[in-house]
């Protein structure tokens, strides 16, 4: 079990911030669309109702210490908290900068660049822009590393052979990508780190090898693409199909278990490529008819999924068979690992189960 390194992504978005409350209504959090989904089309699973750690709020330790021990109890290896940096703008960066600056709590971690422009897109309004993702130059990645630079040199950083992991999540976003992992790796060898262990998360059913960008691996997850309006004959299964055939507005609906043989990314032969397992999905909380369901995901049929990913990760070299998790808790993507009212710790255990089974 322990040879490989499961690290699930982590969303610190469970907290009020002024930018959500000027954007969203005072007091705007993650669980605000959580708590408020509704089943929208027939044996639609809404809303997904968090039991064990209930509503938390990040800014509380207790909160972020719980989840750390369930995570590391059910075989997690550490989280990845998704870091958001806008040419020098942080924002919701106060639950990690607290794990960090109290050494609480005790397990791994990494962290990833969400390197994406914030829109409206999910609410209805994609021409809205929020924040944008910019790029300044060498000087702003020079300041963005200072700030990392802390939490790469923490005893509890994820790392192969002394390197760090940083993870990037839209790699060819990047004005000139291999150039900026180059500036990455040299400052770290300039900070004294052994260098840094770069990982681009890529589009699905994107062929990419990472090294000719200047990373050292991939990590792909595979969701179905989204359907902007609706579908129809496309439906898989058929008390779906019937009852919004001819409905427009309704979100694309994949059944999970048709969607298992293509949820893993299949790098080609050379390929640094660490496979990423999605428990579930359905992000209609937050964007509704432009969302996208997974629809009828159980721990018995993500067990087929993990099983498989794990047999992956396994022919990877030693130190570096990573598995990822998306999520660890995006509650309004309904994509998540903490146990909900309906299932309890059943994909946890499924989860260490496999892990134990290798």
């Amino acid at each position: 079990m322990n040879s490989i390194r499961p690290i699930a992504f982590y969303l610190p978005q469970f907290h009020p911030i002024p930018e959500n409350d000027e954007w969203w209504g005072k007091g705007f959090t993650e669980w605000t669309n959580t708590a408020k989904a509704k089943p929208i089309f027939p044996g639609h699973y809404q809303p997904h109702v968090p039991a064990d750690l209930g509503f938390y709020d990040l800014r509380l330790s207790e909160s972020r210490v719980a989840q750390a021990e369930m995570a590391k109890r059910y075989g997690i290896e550490g989280f990845c908290y998704y870091h958001y940096w806008f040419g020098g703008r942080k924002i919701l960066e106060r639950p990690f900068e607290e794990v960090l600056a109290t050494g609480a709590p005790d397990l791994g971690f990494c962290l990833c660049w969400a390197n994406e422009t914030w829109s409206g897109i999910w609410h209805g309004n994609p021409k809205h822009t929020l924040i944008e993702q910019t790029y300044p130059g060498a000087e702003d990645h020079q300041k963005h590393f200072d700030y990392l630079l802390p939490a790469f040199r923490d005893q509890r950083y994820i790392k192969v052979d002394e390197k760090p992991v940083f993870v990037i999540y839209r790699p060819f976003n990047l004005p000139e990508p291999k150039k900026t992992a180059e500036l990455w790796k040299k400052m770290a060898a300039d900070a004294g780190l052994k260098g840094l262990y770069l990982v681009g998360v890529g589009k699905a059913r994107s062929e990419w090898n990472p090294v000719d960008f200047g990373f050292d691996a991939s990590v792909n997850p595979q969701l179905p693409s989204v359907r902007p309006t609706w579908i129809s004959w496309r439906s898989p299964f058929e008390k779906v199909k019937n009852w919004h055939a001819r409905k427009k507005g309704f979100p694309t609906i994949y059944s999970y278990e048709s969607t298992i043989p293509s949820l893993l990314h299949h790098p080609k032969d050379g390929v640094q490529d660490h496979p990423c397992v999605i428990p579930n999905w359905d992000n209609t909380p937050r964007s509704s008819g432009r969302g996208l369901v997974l629809h009828e995901s159980t721990p018995e049929l993500f067990r087929l999924h993990l099983r498989e990913a794990i047999s992956m990760a396994r022919k990877s070299p030693e130190g570096r068979q990573f598995l990822f998790v998306k999520s660890w808790n995006e509650w309004a993507e309904g994509n998540h690992l903490e146990p909900d009212l309906r299932y309890g710790h059943e994909y946890l255990q499924v989860f260490l189960d496999e892990l134990k089974r290798g």
